[in-house]
Parts: structure tokens; C-alpha cells; sequence
């Protein structure tokens, strides 16, 4: 007969075992995300996800810069799970420093297509794009007539000399857009387009996207580059003044007629050494969900990654976005052409 005191021992046992158990179920219900975007809107994205799943979202906020330096730092005891950068060439260069690894999703590929996602290699595909931005052109139509700049190769055309703004050459969205006119156009007519740039410039490149809007209404160029979420953001503006820059610009989306507008991308990746594979995983495939989908593009302006998908944002809509025509060259050649481009920049004075 089972005395009292070995029952009470053997229940005492049982319980360790499952608290033991329950533990291990905590630990397992974590992600830890190492973000570049820094968005309020994104936070109910997060939160749901928490409440679908019971998976709690620990996150590090800092730049791409700062992540993947703390990426190279901590090594393998780097905690992170899932890794959010704002542009392909930053994840293509964090990719080349072997900082993710690779994973197999069908729900990802069937739902994000092929060309904003790394190329497949062994055990399946580094990152994923989920969310799309275009480079537009933005133009005083009192100084240059819409015919003028309808494709990124007309920059370089003498009839704009003098009327060029950018921010710096160097910078992964202005990368991003070159490496992909230099896939296009070779080498040889790339770099030349380059130096066309250059000569057509009304002043040294210098800020940000919002900066070179801003610059074309006051007249001091005439035609700029810009991402379209930073144009949706001056129309959505509740500030008098951010209107009545829109009022003063009009907007093209380069290449319709031809190859597409160049897109970049916001996209994510599985860490290295992720302890929460799984979670991560899931959390991906959330990332492709209409749900969240809804959040990219209307949240922050941007278009949605998933086949098919359209969301309605009044914003997009008025600057021509709601129906263009997008490249197809893949952002993962992005990663072959970037040390190469910026070499050509250099050539050519591009700061």
C-alpha cells in the first residue's frame, strides 16, 4: 500500500515535471526581433501576432547599420530570431556576412513572388520581402514637361542639366535604384548614365527624400528622386505647408512605357542563430497574411508584396500609384552589383 508520504512525493514529482514543462512552453512562446522600421502602425501588427499566436514579440529597435554591427558582435549568442531591414541591399549585404539563415516556407512562396526574395540555395531562401516601395520622380511641371522624365534613363539628358536633386548617391536607396539600371543597361551605358546624372545636378547632393520634394517646390531644382511612401506622407500631412509642396510637384512612375519603376523592399529574415526557429518562421509567414499586409501599405504608405493583393490608400491612389507597372529584375542581383556601382560612383564625382 502507498503510504501518505510516498503519494505526496510522487504528486510533488509530477508537479516539478509540469511546471518544468510549462517553462519550456514559456521559453518557447518568444521572438526576439531586431527591427529597422520604426513605425507606430507596426505595433498592431505586432500585437496581433501576440494574441493569435501567444508568442511574445521582444524587440531591439536601432538602424540597419546598428543591427547588423550588433549582429557581428554578439556571434553565435546573438538572441535575435528574426532580423527587419528597409532596403534589399542592406539585407543582401547582411546575407553576404552570413548573418541569416536559410528556411522553407510554402505559405511564402506561394504568396510573395519570386523576384523580392533572395535566390533559393541550399535549405531554402535567406530573406523575404514584405512590403514594396517605388522610386518616383518628382518634377516642377513649370519648369519640365512630364515627357521629359518618364524613364530614369532621361536623368542623364541634357535638357535637365542644371535641374537634378538627390541625397547621396551612396545611399542603399539610391544603390539599390542604380544596381538595378546598371543590370539593365550594362556596365559600359551604366556608368555613362551615372555621369550623366552628374552633370545634369542643380547642387551637390545632401538630405533626405523629403528634403529633395521640398527642393523642387521651392525652385531650387527641377526634378528629383524620391521613395513614394515620403510623397504619400506630405499628402496625408495635416500641415498646411507639407500640402502646398504637393500642390507645387507632380509625380511619374518611371519605365511604364518600358521595363517598370525600380522597387525596393522592407523585408526579414530567420537570424543565424536563432534559439526560436519555429516562432520565427510563423511570425514570417504573419508578416505575409492580408492582415499585416494592410498594415504595410496603409500603415506606412507602402504597397503590399503579396501576389495580387491591392489595398486601397486614398494617398497612393493620388499620386498615379494604385495600378503601375513594377520592374521585374530581381532585387537579389542587387547584392552582385553594389561594390561595383559604387566604385562607378566614385568614377564619376558621384557623392
Amino acid at each position: 500500500m502507498t503510504s501518505f508520504r510516498q503519494l505526496s512525493i510522487a504528486l510533488a514529482a509530477v508537479a516539478t515535471t509540469l511546471g518544468l514543462q510549462g517553462q519550456a512552453l514559456a521559453q518557447d512562446k518568444v521572438l526576439n526581433l531586431y527591427s529597422a522600421r520604426h513605425y507606430q502602425t507596426d505595433e498592431v501588427m505586432y500585437d496581433t501576432f501576440t494574441k493569435t499566436t501567444g508568442i511574445k514579440i521582444n524587440r531591439v529597435d536601432a538602424d540597419d547599420a546598428g543591427i547588423v554591427a550588433r549582429l557581428r558582435a554578439e556571434g553565435a549568442a546573438s538572441p535575435a530570431d528574426v532580423i527587419l531591414l528597409v532596403d534589399a541591399a542592406r539585407m543582401a549585404s547582411a546575407d553576404s556576412q552570413g548573418l541569416f539563415q536559410p528556411i522553407q516556407s510554402a505559405k511564402l512562396d506561394a504568396a510573395i513572388p519570386a523576384n523580392l526574395r533572395a535566390a533559393p540555395g541550399e535549405g531554402g531562401v535567406t530573406w523575404t520581402g514584405f512590403s514594396t516601395r517605388a522610386r518616383v520622380i518628382v518634377y516642377d511641371p513649370m519648369r519640365v514637361k512630364a515627357a521629359d522624365v518618364a524613364t530614369y534613363e532621361q536623368l542623364a539628358d541634357p535638357k535637365l542639366k542644371g535641374m537634378v536633386c538627390t541625397r547621396s548617391g551612396s545611399h542603399p536607396y539610391n544603390l539599390s535604384l542604380f544596381s538595378t539600371v546598371v543590370e539593365r543597361l550594362g556596365d559600359q551605358k551604366g556608368e555613362a548614365w551615372l555621369r550623366g546624372v552628374v552633370d545634369n545636378m542643380a547642387r551637390a547632393p545632401k538630405g533626405g527624400d523629403t528634403d529633395q520634394i521640398k527642393a523642387v517646390a521651392s525652385g531650387e531644382c527641377g526634378v528629383a528622386l524620391t521613395n513614394t511612401y515620403y510623397v504619400a506622407r506630405l499628402i496625408k500631412s495635416d500641415k498646411p505647408e507639407d500640402r502646398a509642396v504637393m500642390e507645387k510637384v507632380r509625380v511619374v512612375f518611371p519605365n511604364q512605357a518600358t521595363t517598370g519603376t525600380h522597387v525596393n523592399i522592407a523585408g526579414a529574415a530567420v537570424a543565424k542563430h536563432a534559439k526560436n526557429r519555429d516562432n520565427a518562421i510563423q511570425f514570417m509567414e504573419f508578416l505575409a497574411s492580408p492582415f499585416a499586409q494592410d498594415y504595410f501599405a496603409n500603415g506606412n504608405n507602402e504597397f503590399p508584396a503579396v501576389k495580387g493583393l491591392k489595398v486601397a490608400n486614398p494617398a497612393i491612389k493620388a499620386m498615379g500609384g494604385d495600378n503601375f507597372k513594377a520592374e521585374t529584375v530581381p532585387l537579389a542581383s542587387v547584392a552582385k552589383n553594389m561594390t561595383k556601382v559604387q566604385q562607378m560612383l566614385d568614377r564619376v564625382g558621384y557623392k
